[in-house]
């Protein structure tokens, strides 16, 4: 078979702005002819690569090579790995491998991945890899990072339980998600818990089970685990993260850090098991699908004495290729992960997944409430927000002047004792900010001993604050938050209370200002409150990726204080415990689909995931709309579509549904991947027209229609009618106005939203209700009108140029654009004396041998400002990444960490003051020159022009204008902005670049 030529994939990601995406698409972004850079592989820091081949994966070929008929898998079909079409394809692969390993003879194998992806994972030396990326058969190669882990009437919450619920219509609790096979991607398991233990099956669900399970129960060296029919494989996956885990981790699928059996437990642990905390009977709970099969693949290794979760995407990658392939319905993937990009390879790795029909939950990340931090964002998978339980444990704390504050907590208590402020329980040279936090290393035990200690929440674990306190010698700790954030009931090693932002500083004030101050902790009591409510550390949308023109999350699970089964590790030497997070939240809709698949084994993955957006509810348990746990309103950037409701969903009247071929050219129409890419070979569509259950456009200019098609998966024909709701400031027109369905037929729609007022460079957000006499079918809308839709940037050359900038008018009026600049660029030069090739700690940034800060003033008033390297200026190899910071905060600003030296930060509209730029030397030669590039748009040059500067314009019609530049110092680099106005509210800009 004739080589073809390689398509080098770069893994640089676009750097975040400050409250707004920089996503652009490049073929609008880039109007002047940029020189054109070889892309560089970057550096791995754990010295593994992940390598794609030019050939597809077994679920992806299609057929044309000589002897080897299509491995495809059909829409609605499953990949059957034992079929020998398979066999033989997995063959020729493995030829495949074979040539192009024989390139870099020097290169150890860790993975062989053919079902989901197809390539390999090796430990090799950078160069090797960049001799690899160069070679023929080759697409892609990418490092191999690290990456890191990110009920008991829960079911009665989510309509699972009860008269009418989703067990009860699954045809009760011993066949909700009967037949279905979930896979945990995650730390292992703990065998011997009640959640796991053997259940009674039928005849019939282990036929259906035994057809489509090609697995195996891989009992491991230390601490062999067993399978049975509840568990029936687990597997590990440890080649990558090589003798990174501690010594008391498992080199098994055992859960050493109890992450892992917590998401497997809480997705599909067993029904009616006990579940008890520090002494304290909390009842009988149930994973979300009780009678679901689970398969286990450790990809996660406890690598401190945290037992945190972490892994590299070479194990985590070969974990979701046999998971696909030994036959599993659903995957649950509570890790970290990119926003960014649709097409790493974890995201390609599930793109594949998906079209084989399983079903993938993931966790949305615990980066919020900051605006655009929401990960995972692929349209295949459904991203999983995290909400609180109406279910909470509360703890009182008194101090010594009468005052009681009420917060989480789940401890036995502590009576009357002395209590001390951190900040004042120092050892002698104690970093002050680290000492504040009970940070490892800062308490002093002399000052500790037999004292309730405050602390503050942030930079550390939440657990790891109480263990330091122990360690010195404390017997209690009040946690405070500082800005507004969730109260967690974590298991801590000492009676805590967690407490608000509103309550910190009069405990602080009583603490720091009375002598002798005495406080008592009471102990845990369930309480039930009003719920869901957004917490604060889920992470938000719109998606960097994408353009805005897709919702994520897509809908949201209680991640907040969930109980479930555990490691002796996180349970303090017990069974089960509180744990938070958006990891928590994304099992709960892992769950979910589980009982969807086994009451409609034919359904699709995107149709489960349509069923689960459209019947949800953006209200609370009082009936008002959801808010953030901050007090404040919350939108769909926080809770997607809204909180799942499992009883409505098992009959959803209508489902969107999409295919591969869909989901390929949503990534052309992106702008993520070049036309000649493999995903564009069917063409493209507009992000916003892939057939989804929500509709989302991020750069309304004007005018837009999208398409939608439902099917009907009732038994009855049914008639529809549109219903809209929000969207103030907008025409909103549905056509046809009215949907009649049959049962298992499709009908088409269109929505043209139209701006008629709404208020500009800001999002609306509303929902389109598709109502009959049985059924209400919602979908949430998510819409921002633009003053214009222009390129976010234009780039030109030389000391005198100019460059046409096409323009899309947002409304129809007079259109006034003005020039800012062209400013040069300061340069701050420094030297960072070795590279660190480790990740960049962005709530505790710190200056060492491989990170320098330079501080920059940005003048009150400027328009923009921007921080940037190029790759020009460095030796090839070099890999820097930059974060940035307001001076003497700890708020990450923008950060850019691609695979080169070529990294930008943008700030529009920042405030005046310093601002401190972190260097961070990733890979490339000691004692390297750094040099930062840095502008502050403010001041009219005189050496930018802009024509027409005034223009008639109609909503919706295209124009452009004319920029031009002369004057300028040969070999400088020049920034300016075109600023368009409506003469009112309304505006915009595009940025101009010139390399004279």
């Amino acid at each position: 078979m004739p080589r073809r030529t390689p398509i080098i994939v770069a893994t640089a990601l676009v750097a975040s702005l400050a409250g707004l995406p920089l996503a652009a698409r490049a073929a609008d972004a880039l109007v002047a002819d940029e020189p054109q850079r070889t892309p560089l592989v970057k550096e791995s820091s754990t010295g593994a690569y992940i390598v794609q081949l030019d050939d597809a994966p077994v679920a992806e070929y299609g057929g044309g090579i000589a002897g080897l008929p299509s491995t495809r898998v059909a829409h609605g079909g499953k990949l059957l790995k034992t079929a020998a079409p398979v066999l033989e394809y997995v063959q020729h692969l493995s030829r495949e491998r074979q040539e192009v390993l024989a390139e870099v003879p020097g290169a150890q194998k860790l993975y062989d991945y053919s079902y989901t992806y197809a390539g390999f994972a090796a430990q090799m030396s950078y160069d090797e890899a960049v001799k690899l990326a160069k070679s023929s058969g080759v697409k892609s190669v990418e490092p191999s990072e690290l990456q890191r882990q990110d009920t008991v009437d829960t079911p009665r919450f989510l309509g699972l339980s009860g008269k009418g619920g989703a067990w009860q219509q699954a045809g009760g609790v011993d066949k909700a998600g009967d037949g279905v096979i979930i896979g945990v991607i995650d730390t292992g398991f703990v065998p011997e818990r009640a959640s796991f233990a053997p259940i009674k099956t039928t005849k019939q669900s282990d036929a259906i089970v035994a057809a489509k399970w090609k697995g195996t129960c891989q009992a491991g060296e230390e601490a062999p685990v067993t399978c049975n029919n509840k568990v029936i494989g687990a597997r590990y996956f440890d080649k990558g993260i090589g003798t990174r885990p501690i010594p008391e981790e498992f080199k098994s699928p055992r859960d050493y850090g109890g992450h892992g059996t917590h998401t497997a437990s809480t997705a599909g642990g067993n029904f009616g098991v006990d579940m008890s905390v520090m002494g304290r009977d909390y009842g009988k709970g149930s994973g979300i699908a009780p009678h679901a099969r689970l398969a286990i693949y450790k990809v996660l290794w406890a690598v401190d004495q945290t037992g945190g979760g972490s892994g590299t995407d070479a194990d985590i990658v070969a974990g979701i290729d046999a998971a696909v392939a030994d036959g599993v319905d659903v995957i649950n993937y509570s890790i970290s992960g990119s926003g960014s990009t649709y097409v790493n390879s974890v995201g390609l790795a599930f793109l594949r997944a998906a079209r084989a029909g399983v079903f993938v939950a993931t966790s949305a990340g615990n980066t919020g409430p900051g605006v655009s931090t929401v990960g995972k964002t692929y349209p295949w998978v459904t991203t999983v927000a995290n909400g609180t339980h109406d279910r909470d444990v509360q703890t009182t704390v008194t101090l010594g002047d009468g005052k009681s504050y009420t917060g989480a907590g789940i401890g036995t208590g502590v009576p009357s004792s002395p209590v001390v402020l951190a900040k004042d329980a120092g050892l002698a040279g104690a970093n002050p900010a680290n000492l504040l936090l009970c940070m490892a290393g800062t308490l002093d035990p002399a000052k500790v001993q037999g004292k309730i200690v405050v602390c503050d929440r942030g930079g550390n674990a939440r657990v790891d604050k109480s263990l330091q306190v122990k360690n010195a010698g404390g017997i209690g700790m009040i946690l405070l938050n500082i800005t507004p954030g969730t109260l967690d009931s974590d298991l801590h090693s000492v009676p805590t209370v967690h407490l608000d932002d509103k309550a910190a500083p009069e405990v602080k004030a009583y603490v720091g200002g009375t002598a002798n101050p005495t406080a008592a902790i009471s102990a845990g009591t369930p309480v039930r409150v009003t719920a869901p409510k957004v917490a604060s550390s889920s992470s938000r949308g719109p998606s960097l990726a994408g353009n805005g023109d897709l919702l994520k999350p897509d809908v949201m699970a209680p991640g907040t204080n969930v109980l479930a089964a555990t490691s002796a590790f996180s349970a303090a030497g017990g069974e089960y415990a509180f744990m938070s997070g958006t990891s928590m939240s994304s099992p709960h809709i892992a769950g979910a689909a589980a009982v969807l698949k086994s009451r409609y084994p034919t359904w699709s993955p995107m149709a489960i995931k349509s069923a689960l957006l459209t019947t949800t509810t953006d209200k609370d348990t009082s009936g008002q709309p959801i808010q953030n746990d901050s007090g404040s309103p919350a939108t769909p950037f926080g809770y997607g579509a809204g909180q799942m409701q499992a009883k409505k969903a098992m009959d959803p009247g209508l489902v969107y549904d999409s295919t591969y071929e869909d989901w390929a050219k949503f990534v052309c129409g992106s702008g993520q991947v070049p036309a000649t890419h493999e995903l564009c070979a069917n063409g493209k569509i507009d992000p916003s027209d892939l057939n989804y259950p929500t509709i989302a456009i991020g750069d309304l200019a004007g005018k837009q229609t999208v398409t939608r098609t439902v099917r009907n998966v009732g038994k009855l024909p049914e008639i529809y009618v549109p219903k809209v709701e929000g969207l103030k400031g907008f025409k909103v027109t549905v056509s046809p106005g009215i949907l009649i369905t049959l049962p298992g037929h499709a009908a088409t729609y269109k929505v043209t939203i139209e701006n008629a007022g709404a208020p500009l460079e800001q999002y609306s957000f509303g929902k389109l209700t598709w109502k009959s006499s049985e059924h209400s079918v919602s979908s949430t809308v998510a819409i921002k009108p633009l003053t214009v839709k222009a390129p976010v940037q234009v780039i030109g050359t030389g000391t005198a140029g100019s460059v046409q900038v096409p323009i899309t008018a947002g409304y129809s009026g007079t259109l006034n654009t003005s020039a800012v600049g062209l400013t040069a660029a300061t340069v701050a030069e420094t030297t960072i004396k070795s590279p660190g090739g480790t990740s960049f700690p962005t709530t505790n940034p710190a200056v060492n041998d491989h990170v320098a800060k330079i501080t920059v003033n940005v003048p009150v008033g400027a328009k923009h400002a921007r921080f940037s390297t190029f790759d020009a200026d460095y030796p090839a190899g070099t890999d820097v990444d930059l974060y940035v910071y307001k001076t003497g905060t700890t708020t990450l600003l923008g950060n850019s960490g691609g695979g080169s030296s070529e990294e930008e930060v943008n700030l529009p509209a920042p405030a005046g003051g310093s601002y401190d730029v972190y260097v961070d030397l990733f890979a490339g030669a000691s004692n390297q020159l750094v040099k930062l590039n840095h502008w502050s748009l403010q001041n009219v040059e005189g050496n930018l022009t802009v024509t027409p500067a005034t223009q008639q314009v109609q909503a919706g019609a295209q124009t452009s204008v004319t920029a031009s530049w002369t004057g300028l110092t040969a070999g400088t680099r020049y920034l300016g902005r075109l600023q368009y106005t409506d003469g009112a509210d309304g505006s915009g800009s595009t940025l101009v670049r010139v390399d004279s």
